[in-house]
């Protein structure tokens, strides 16, 4: 798959549900959904990097899967609060940039990114 900006990707994932008649589910559904996710990430993260290894009936998943499925249900979410990814991510990095630029050591010869 080549790289896909947020746009493309929320576009790849527009499509994919509008083949459906179910569409896509309510927000509150959906953000139910993304915790679930997230829970399955944590299980994930605490395998490959915590004290608790995997038991070996369980299934092989990866922080990577993990994270995919968390991306999909979040674009499933923007979209269908009709969310502009590209715009989001730019309102949040101009907060960090400006309200939060001195909060954090910057190493050295290191400048933001606009």
């Amino acid at each position: 798959m080549a790289n896909r900006t947020l746009k493309e990707s929320q576009d790849v994932v527009d499509q994919y549900i509008s083949q459906f008649k179910e569409g896509y589910f309510s927000p509150l559904a959906m953000l139910a959904r993304l915790t679930e996710e997230l829970g399955e990430l944590a299980r994930e993260v605490n395998h490959h990097y915590g004290e608790k290894p995997k038991k070996s009936s369980e299934d092989k998943k990866t922080v990577e899967e993990e994270l995919g499925d968390m991306f999909f249900v979040l674009i499933c979410l923007a979209n269908s609060l009709n969310i502009d990814l590209d715009d989001a991510l730019k309102t949040v990095m101009h907060k960090f940039e400006t309200r939060d630029k001195d909060r954090w050591t910057k190493k050295e010869g290191e400048t933001t990114h606009e």
